[in-house]
This record gives structure tokens, sequence and C-alpha cells, in this order.
């Protein structure tokens, strides 16, 4: 038998098995050559586009790119193409209705004897950018709760904090309307009370402290339960600690020592200012825990720069975390506590990694007690370019 009749037929065999392959191929597969000119278009690139294949062979790759990747491509030529080699490339697709939607693209070189042609494989991105939108959503709502969660476990203490200043405040009032009732009292009788503005004057202002007092613990517990949308920007990272330290220790028993080391003139950090605080209460809420009840109890606050990282640590004096405890310290609802749901070191943790940062622990024990560190990395821009936010106002003093 001739050779010639049986290589056609062998080729006519691999063509029909090729279509059939790029038939059932969930992905868009689009075939091109130097000039960019479509040559194949899949079923699943007739579903992605919305274009058929005899609509598109023949005609440029353009005509299924976003404006912006089109523009591109006129002025580059062939050029769009071979920047494009490789895999896993987001690029702008356009649907025949005019929809620009993500794609991901992976493109490999074929030497042919008609010339290079390039194979494309094209992904729709538009169910996992959803699928990471809700993921995010889930992550925030998830974040939301665990501050709310913390606000909750300490809502006795605050309502004694909170009462401190409020009941000043009545104090104050009553005293007020006792010395009126005795200047009135002295006019009557001819007796003029020399002191009486002085008096009055001095004791509403140490009312108006009070009040100023409780408005700043009810706006530090707003905007740390507060429900938003997450948002970085450049922070100075001590005045964000102090405003965290000073929620915390609301309402606990004297008795503790909290010994402060900030550095000064720290860099500083791009952050989501509410989760870091987060993080923040987390580690001083365990480390009070860690100490309740000890003889000496001593918390050491700390911030230093140190190889292009941000680090603040919490390190307590109790008895350090056991060594079986160490392997679920960071999983969510591993909890060593008797109450608590066990998210706090998880979720603290998924925030540092968020941030692109990390939160360690040195374990301590035998007469040491733990260390848990948060980094951060230095933000690449330059800080003098952009607005340092700030995170404190003067507040209660500690």
């Amino acid at each position: 038998m001739p050779i010639e009749p049986i290589m056609k037929a062998s080729l006519t065999v691999s063509e029909a098995r090729l279509s059939s392959v790029l038939d059932i191929a969930v992905d868009g597969i689009i075939v091109i050559d130097e000039t960019a000119t479509i040559l194949v278009f899949n079923k699943a690139c007739e579903t992605l586009f919305g274009w058929t294949a005899p609509e598109t062979i023949g005609r440029s790759i353009t005509m299924i790119m976003a404006a912006e990747e089109a523009a591109r491509g006129e002025d580059a030529g062939h050029g769009l193409i071979e920047q494009f080699i490789g895999g896993g490339r987001e690029v702008q697709g356009r649907h025949r209705d005019g929809t620009i939607f993500p794609v991901e693209l992976s493109v490999a070189e074929a030497g042919t004897p008609d010339g290079r042609q390039f194979i494309g494989i094209l992904r729709d991105l538009r169910p996992r950018k959803e699928a990471e939108e809700r993921l995010n959503q889930l992550q925030t709502e998830l974040l939301h709760m665990a501050r709310v969660s913390a606000m909750d476990e300490m809502g006795a203490a605050l309502a004694h904090e909170l009462n401190q200043p409020l009941t000043a405040v009545m104090l104050y009032l009553q005293a007020v309307g006792r010395t009126h009732a005795k200047a009135v009292d002295a006019h009557r009788k001819g007796e003029i009370g020399a002191h009486f503005d002085e008096t009055v004057r001095s004791i509403l202002d140490k009312a108006l402290r009070e009040a100023e007092r409780a408005g700043n613990i009810i706006r530090r517990m707003r905007d740390f339960v507060e429900k938003r949308e997450p948002e970085r920007r450049l922070v100075d990272l001590n005045p964000l600690v102090e405003d965290a330290v000073e929620l915390t220790l609301l309402g606990y028993r004297p008795g503790t020592r909290v010994v402060r080391n900030l550095r000064e003139r720290l860099p500083p950090v791009l952050v989501d200012a509410v989760q870091i605080q987060q993080i923040v209460v987390n580690l001083v809420r365990n480390a009070l825990e860690a100490v309740r009840g000890g003889e000496h109890a001593r918390i050491w606050i700390e911030t230093q720069a140190k190889d292009g990282m941000i680090r603040f640590s919490v390190r307590d004096s109790g008895a350090g975390v056991p060594m079986e405890a160490l392997p679920s310290l960071f999983k969510a609802f591993a909890s060593t506590k008797r109450t608590g749901l066990g998210l706090g070191l998880a979720i603290s943790r998924t925030i540092a990694q968020n941030h692109g940062g990390d939160l360690t622990v040195d374990p301590g024990g035998n007469g040491r007690g733990a260390c848990f560190s948060l980094v951060l990395p230095e933000p690449a821009t330059d800080p003098d370019s952009t607005a340092v936010g700030r995170t404190r106002d003067p507040g209660r003093p500690t």
C-alpha cells in the first residue's frame, strides 16, 4: 500500500481527535498566528465570549480583549502575543455584549510549517473573584464578631469603668446645686458669698473632665467594635498601641504592673488600624489572664524597628505556654481558657499575615513568662510623601 494515503488517513484521525479534545475542554482554547489572527476558537471560547468560531476565525484577537488591551495590541503588533507567553497572567476579556471581565491567560509557542503559532488557554476568573470577595466578607464578619465578643467578655469591667466618671459627674452637679442654694440663702440674708463664682466654676470644670473621660471610653469602645470595611493607611504604631492598651486595661483590678517601652521615631506602618488594635487587645488580655493571681504580676509592652520590620511585643511574668498547647496554639477554637471561643490568637495571626507580617511566640517556661510578638513590614512608600494618620486623642491617662 502506498505510504502517502496512510499518512493522510492518520492526519485525518489526528485532526478528529484534536477537534474532539478542543470541543470537550472546559477552558477556552485559542490558536493565533504571528499577526494575532485567530486560527482556532473552541466551544468553551464561544461560551466565554459569546462569539461563534466562524465569526472569529480569520479576525484579530483584539476583538475579544478589553479596549486597553486591544489598544496595546494595535501598537505592539505580534509583540502583544509574546508578552503573554507563560502561565497564569490575568488580562481583561471582552464579551460580545461589551461586558469586560477578568480572564486568566496562559500562552505557549509552537513552531509549525506555516510559521510560529501561539496556543492560549483562557479561564474565566469571575467565579474565583466572587469567591474571594465572599471570603473577604466572611473574614470581615468574623473579625467583627471577635471584637464584639471581646467587648462582651469585658462588659462588666467596662460598665464599672464608665460608672465611675458618670457618678462623679452626678455628684459634682449635686454639689453645684447645694452651692447655689447656699448662695441664694446668703443673698436673702444680705450675706454675699464671695467665693460663689469660683467654687461653681471649679466644680463644673471637674464635672466636664469626668464627662470627657466617659466620652473617651465610649469612643474607644465604639471605634473598636464598629462594623466597617478594612482600610489600610500609614499610621504611627505607638499611639495606636497606647489606645488599645488603655481600652484593654479598663476595669481590670489594679495590681498588675504594665511597663511600656515604646521606641520613639518608629517608621509608620501601612495597616488597618482597628485590626492591628484587635491584635494588641487580644495579646494584652491574654497576658493579664496569664499573670492573674501572681505575686509579682508584670507585663512588658515594647515596640521597636529592626531589619526593615516593626515589632510589637507583649511579655508577661506568668508560667509560660505549656508545651502540649503549642501545636494548636494558633488554631481556631483551640483555647486553654475555661471560657472564650479560642479565636483570639488564630484571628490575630491571620490579620498579621494578611498585612505581610506574622505573629510569633516565645513560650517561656522554667520561670519565664510567654512573649508574643507581632512583626509588620516597613512600607515601601516614602513616609514623607504620604500623610500619616493619627489614631489617638489625649484620652484618659493611665
